[in-house]
This record gives C-alpha cells, structure tokens and sequence, in this order.
C-alpha cells in the first residue's frame, strides 16, 4: 500500500474523545482508532471499566489511551471531563458520539406499544443520544474553535432516515423503539446543523448511519432483515469501523455535512 494511502487513514497522536466508548461497539471502534494511532479518550459511564479497557488499549497499541467516567447527560460532568483532557493533551482532535440509551422495548416478554410506551424510556432516550451529544458538541467545539480545527462523528442509525419496518420482527421479541428512531432522525440534522453553523472554521461535522449489526438474532428476524438489504447480510462490526475510520481520518478531509448510510443496501431501493 502507498506511502499516500497510508497516510491519508494515519491518527497517530491524534486525541479522539468516545462517548460510549465500552459498549459493544465501541469497544470496537476504539480498536480500530487506537490501530490508526489514534490515543483514544473513553467517556462512559463506568470509571473502572474504561480505566480497564484503556490500559488493554495502550499494552495492545502502544498508544496512550484515557479512560473517563462521565454521565453525559451532565453539563457539569461533560465540561469537567473535556477540561481533564485539554490538561493531559493539550488539545481534542476528534469528538464521536456513540454513546446511545438502552433500547427498552419489552416489559415482562410483552413488547411496549406506542399507546402505552414509556414516559421515562423516551426521556432517557432524548437525554443520552440528543442532550448528551448536545452537551459534548459544546464542551469539544470550544476547544475545536480555540485549536483552529477539529472532527465531529455522529453515531445515527438507519431508523433515523427510513421508518422501522414492523414486518420484520414477527414473534421474535425484539423490537426497535419510538425514541431510538426520533433521537437518530434528530441527530442527523442536529450534525447538519453544527457543519453549517462552524463553516469556515476548520471544523468537519458528519453522521454514520449504520444498519442492525448481526448479534446472534433469533433466525426468523434474520432471515427477515437479510431479505431487506441488497447484500443480503447484517453488518459485522469492522464493516462500520471502517467506514467510522474513513469519516474521522484525512481521507475525508472534504466531506463534512453528510449522513453516510452504511446499511448493506437497506435505504437505496
């Protein structure tokens, strides 16, 4: 591979702030940043559980990873957190809000239905994945705005961008939530928003929209969804990992403003 190609997906030394950042994703996405050469940041809620996973991040990399427990849905918590960062590096390179609220969609093996959904569960929702990527955009993009520069990823969904398809779910007992979708749909112009408004001032903003990641799903679910996308498969984590590393890194360099679909073709017919 060339010396050009190479360099355009090169985070070395770059500090990248990951909400969310011990959850099942991104664990992942904290791989492949800290592989790029990225020293990645994990804001989670757990203090012990990030500072575990950072210090397996930096015996792995040879990176010098941070682990943070923070409640991101705390203004004063976020600014603290940011404010601990500036002090050990300096600077933020990159933001990614990942960090999302559970998905609660069923009660005692009963699925919520939208007369009767939750009160607390569609709160919780718009205060993890809105306010909390609301407080994080403030706190990094001061910094971003100081520094002359910087990237922000929003993690959205493709239930943010087409309406959750009932058919698929059957008898299977999962199911994907009224506040998921209105949260992700939400975030996807908040990101075009934060483009607009921070133009002219180095600063990148996009969305990756994945599609259901394969997690050992009952088979009549499975055998639903494939059928939905045009590559006949659910995403694997790498495959939104890479797409994550090409929108952070400079081989993105004049893409800000956009919603990626990484969706195995689910949007596209």
């Amino acid at each position: 591979m060339s010396e050009r190609v190479l360099e355009a997906y090169n985070l070395t030394k770059r500090v990248v702030v990951l909400t969310g950042g011990t959850g099942r994703l991104g664990r992942h996405y904290s791989e492949i940043l800290s592989e790029a050469g990225a020293n990645v940041v994990l804001f989670d809620l757990d203090a012990e559980e990030c500072q575990t996973f950072a210090q397996e991040l930096s015996g792995r990399y040879r990176t010098e990873p941070m682990g943070e427990a923070v409640d991101i849905t705390q203004k004063a918590e976020v600014f603290a957190a940011v404010e601990s960062v500036i002090e050990r590096y300096g600077k933020i390179d990159i933001l990614i809000n990942n960090a999302a609220a559970q998905q609660l969609t069923v009660l005692d093996d009963e699925l919520y239905e939208f007369e009767n959904f939750p009160l607390e569960v569609w709160q919780s929702n718009l205060d993890v994945n809105l306010t909390g990527a609301f407080l994080c955009c403030q706190a990094v993009g001061k910094q971003m705005v100081r520094q002359g520069g910087g990237v922000i990823l929003n993690i959205g969904s493709v239930y943010g961008v087409v309406a959750c398809d009932q058919r698929i779910y059957g008898n299977s007992k999962i199911n994907s939530s009224i506040a998921y979708a209105t949260t992700k749909s939400g975030l996807i112009n908040f990101t075009r928003y934060l483009a607009s408004y921070w133009q002219g001032k180095n600063i990148r903003v996009n969305c990756l929209s994945p599609g259901g990641v394969f997690n050992n799903q009952p088979e009549e679910f499975l055998n639903n969804y494939i059928h939905k996308t045009m590559l006949k498969r659910m995403a694997e984590p790498e495959d939104l990992s890479n797409a994550l590393l090409y929108l952070v890194s400079d081989a993105s360099k004049w893409v800000t403003g956009t919603n990626m679909m990484v969706d195995g073709g689910w949007t596209a017919w």
